[in-house]
């Protein structure tokens, strides 16, 4: 009866993923009372829809797509994610785009207002942000910086380059890619010249990212060299430095 029961058991959890209802996902999900469930998220989530999967304390609560997968797997649910998505954003319904006319009234008379990504937690000096990290938020147009990415794609994986205040809109001077070299870190230096390549090892002066100018104190012959950063523990000098010395916010 054991073995039996054991077998059964195993060819349930087998076949669970075929008996998972298949839902899609909302165009533009939202939620009205910062409780974040399966229904607001997606359609035909039937009997699951009530089942409450984050509670949203700002204006919008990211989930990673793999996140997502899981936690309606669990509802019974199968979202395939077709469109290969990488993060899903549930937003405070009267901030969303085509918001009730109540709501979007109430913000005409606060004056002009934008949509803009914001920080969603106090970062330090050096912290690299996550996805949770930002938040599309509704401002006074004032408020918004020239140059506000887009997209939050443009800034997870970046580093503050300086201490960052809970609700402060996203601004292009903020943010730098994450160090790749220490000051007093042993660089490995390449110079290319007519496809030849020569490499010298060097110590750091000071801390730098992927494009950022480093100078490399070359300790065998006391000179310095003008580097670029390319890596951890790796830099570029001669033309091909100043070639390879990206954007970093666009990075």
């Amino acid at each position: 009866m054991t073995r039996l029961l054991m077998i059964a058991t195993a060819i349930a959890l087998v076949a669970s993923p075929a008996l998972a209802d298949p839902v899609t996902l909302r165009a533009n999900p939202v939620d009205d009372d910062g409780r974040v469930t399966l229904g607001d998220i997606f359609d035909g989530a039937g009997s699951a829809s009530g089942v409450v999967v984050a509670n949203r304390a700002g204006p919008s609560v990211v989930f990673e797509a793999g996140q997502l997968q899981a936690l309606a797997s669990r509802a019974g649910l199968q979202w395939a994610n077709p469109q290969g998505l990488r993060r899903v954003v549930v937003r405070n319904a009267a901030m969303a785009p085509g918001a009730a006319p109540a709501a979007t009234a109430a913000a005409a008379r606060q004056g002009a207002t934008v949509e803009v990504l914001t920080y969603a937690r106090n970062l330090a000096a050096g912290d690299v942000l996550q996805p949770e990290d930002v938040i599309w938020s509704t401002v006074q147009a004032h408020l918004a910086q020239g140059g506000s990415p887009s997209d939050p794609d443009m800034v997870v994986g970046l580093s503050a380059r300086r201490a960052l205040r809970a609700g402060a809109v996203v601004g292009q001077r903020d943010l730098i890619s994450p160090r790749v070299i220490a000051r007093n870190d042993m660089v490995e230096v390449a110079f290319v010249s007519g496809g030849v390549t020569l490499t010298v090892t060097g110590r750091a002066t000071r801390d730098a990212a992927v494009g950022e100018p480093v100078p490399i104190l070359n300790t065998t012959s006391g000179r310095t060299i003008d580097a670029v950063a390319s890596g951890p523990g790796q830099a570029m000098a001669g033309v091909s430095a100043r070639a390879s010395a990206p954007n970093q916010f666009a990075r």
